[in-house]
């Protein structure tokens, strides 16, 4: 008898306990993971490097690199030697999508459903990380760069898992842009109103905190020294990489870029570096070239072997800012739920765990990384059990080779509007925020209007990447499987109801 191949529109899903998301199971996958896994003297550490508003097809492993002007060698070559995620999701938008890896829940859950501004109130408190549940397993924990999942003390990293944290607490624009004539001349040039930004009570400084302690400020963010701070991380990320070399204790690094979030001012160093010759593709030159230092860093101390490397934006590309931002081949960019602004490179490397040269186009949230990650440490039963994770366990998808990805739905929230869910190639679209260049600057971004629709479209992602082309007409039949998974999703907020800090859109 034929063997049948897995087809995940027509796959059923098990769901572990009622708090956790329904997934596909592969007994002999998932023997081979945990295989894998267990001929290991030692739990991988772990070294996270999340990029800021970079595009799907900056690099040029997803096509970008030289061809539109700024090569990324070193990212390059650990997509060849790992794995390449092309369906690789975050959230619409910064804060949303840490948030979501930090907790391996939704927007809708954790309450974060928008980027705080300029010392807004809300955060993280209340939630749990897979920054202190690693820590409880025996994880030394840091974190290195931009933060923005909440400036209050409950908030801020030192005091939800991280045992040290050097960055800045909010966004690279709010430090710059009021001190930038181009962009501010009526505040530049007023000291009236330079004293009222001033006197605004958000964080003007990047900080040092220890694990419990208080805040210290390190040095004011100007426009200069926001020039060098990747610069600065990467060297503080190395030196912990270093440090760490000596312990015997795994770790978690989740060290986070200043770059390529608008305005962009690069390193003195990378400036005209680029073949493009803009700040923004100069930019990705020297976060490519922070990549390979801190992986040269893992080689020369012998820890290569032993450390999961991960490198993702937290959402697609911030086109109101063109040029100083990234085209994408999908639709739209970041703040919508369209293709451009949801998905995002992913590229995983483990030397000797992570088979080499594979390129997949399973299903990957960022949200998995909370089950994954504490699967590959050993403290899966510390899984939160009074709250909803969307995250699926994916260590068989990137372990195996060939193996097929744990996730069934991939569900698209706008702020606090339902819009759509994927299956497959297939994705069923119930609202949007519209791009039509006639009442928005840019084709993305957070300009344009929630729209919901009528009768729901259905869009072949596989034949039409850019969201043009409603199917459903034709494809009535795959109805029944969206709304399956949509039923699901939607009882779910029964039992654990949504919340909200900082409220969204819709």
């Amino acid at each position: 008898m034929r063997r049948m191949a897995h087809d995940p529109i027509t796959a059923a899903t098990v769901q572990d306990a009622p708090h956790l998301e329904p997934h596909f199971a592969f007994p002999a996958a998932e023997a081979a993971a945990t295989e894998k896994l267990n001929a290991r003297a030692a739990r991988p550490n772990v070294a996270m490097i999340v990029f800021d508003d970079v595009g799907w097809g900056d690099f040029g492993c997803y096509g970008g690199g030289v061809a539109v002007g700024a090569p990324t060698p070193n990212i390059d070559r650990l997509a060849r030697e790992g794995k390449l995620l092309t369906s690789c999701y975050s959230e619409p938008s910064c804060t949303p999508s840490r948030a979501s890896l930090m907790t391996g829940r939704l927007p809708m859950r954790h309450g974060l459903m928008r980027p705080p501004m300029y010392g807004e109130a809300g955060g993280l408190q209340g939630e749990i990380t897979i920054a202190q549940l690693l820590s409880d397993a025996g994880y030394v924990t840091q974190a290195v760069g931009k933060w923005h999942m909440g400036e209050n003390r409950e908030s801020q990293p030192q005091n939800v898992g991280f045992d040290d944290f050097y960055g800045f607490l909010s966004v690279s624009d709010m430090y710059t842009e009021w001190r930038d004539p181009y962009f501010f001349p009526e505040i530049v040039y007023s000291e009236e109103r330079t004293r009222w930004i001033e006197n605004q009570a958000f964080s003007k400084c990047f900080v040092h905190a220890e694990k419990g302690g208080e805040i210290e400020e390190v040095e004011e963010v100007t426009i200069p020294v926001l020039s060098l701070l990747d610069d600065m991380w990467c060297k503080y990320s190395q030196a912990f990489i270093e440090r760490m070399a000596g312990i015997d204790q795994p770790w978690f690094l989740y060290h986070c870029t200043r770059g390529t979030h608008f305005d962009n001012y690069p390193h003195p160093d990378f400036l005209g570096k680029s073949p493009a010759k803009h700040p923004y593709k100069d930019t990705i030159v020297e976060l490519d070239d922070i990549v390979g230092r801190l992986i040269q860093t893992l080689e020369d101390t012998g820890q290569l072997d032993d450390t999961i490397v991960f490198i993702t934006s937290d959402n697609g590309p911030e086109m109101e800012t063109w040029p100083d931002s990234a085209y994408s081949p999908f639709r739209s960019a970041k703040g919508s739920t369209w293709e451009g602004g949801q998905r995002v490179p992913g590229v995983v490397y483990w030397r000797g765990m992570v088979e080499p040269g594979q390129a997949t186009d399973g299903i990957f949230s960022l949200l998995d990384w909370f089950p994954t990650l504490l699967r590959v440490a050993g403290a899966t039963d510390a899984t939160p059990d009074d709250r909803y994770i969307d995250g699926v366990d994916q260590t068989s998808f990137l372990l195996g080779d060939g193996a097929q990805s744990n996730r069934k739905y991939l569900y698209y929230w706008l702020g606090t509007t339902f819009s759509a869910v994927r299956c497959g190639e297939y994705k069923m679209m119930l609202a949007s925020t519209s791009d039509d260049d006639r009442d928005i600057q840019n084709s993305g971004g957070f300009s344009g209007v929630t729209q919901k629709y009528t009768y729901s479209r259905l869009y072949n992602l596989y034949l039409d990447p850019k969201e043009q082309h409603s199917y459903m007409i034709r494809k009535i039949p795959y109805l029944d499987a969206f709304t399956a998974g949509l039923g699901q999703h939607f009882r779910s907020f029964g039992k654990y109801p949504a919340k909200s800090v900082v409220g969204g859109v819709g």
